[in-house]
């Protein structure tokens, strides 16, 4: 079984950048497509990227496109979340989520394991 750790969230000032890594535990970690949602206070949550199994295809929620970059190292089981240009908006727990698939999906429906999230706090 996976297990997931987000880690890398704080405060922010708009404009800036922040960089989240999520690290899981389990050898099957690159057999498994991964994503970054994110829920801010009083929405639902939200798809922001996913990634396949290998690494070879991307997808990006429209609010993220062209700031956000989805990578994931398959050797050291960590996926990562660079984040550019962040608006007061981004302002979320974001969380990171495995899928059995091998492909990347942006159907919440597909992620069975769910990380703790971490806090993104960007200040206008």
């Amino acid at each position: 079984q996976v297990q997931l750790v987000e880690s890398g969230g704080g405060l922010v000032q708009a404009g800036g950048s922040l960089r989240l890594s999520c690290a899981t535990s389990g050898r099957t970690f690159s057999s498994y497509a991964m994503g970054w949602f994110r829920q801010a206070p009083g929405k639902e949550r939200e798809f922001v990227a996913s990634i396949s199994w290998s690494g070879g295809s991307t997808y990006y929620g429209d609010s993220v496109k062209g700031r956000f970059t989805i990578s994931r190292d398959n050797a050291k089981n960590t996926v990562y979340l660079q984040m550019n240009s962040l608006k007061p908006e981004d302002t979320a727990v974001y969380y990171c989520a495995a899928s059995p698939l091998p492909i990347a999906t942006m159907n919440i429906d597909e992620y069975g394991i769910w990380g703790q999230g971490t806090q993104v706090t960007v200040s206008s």
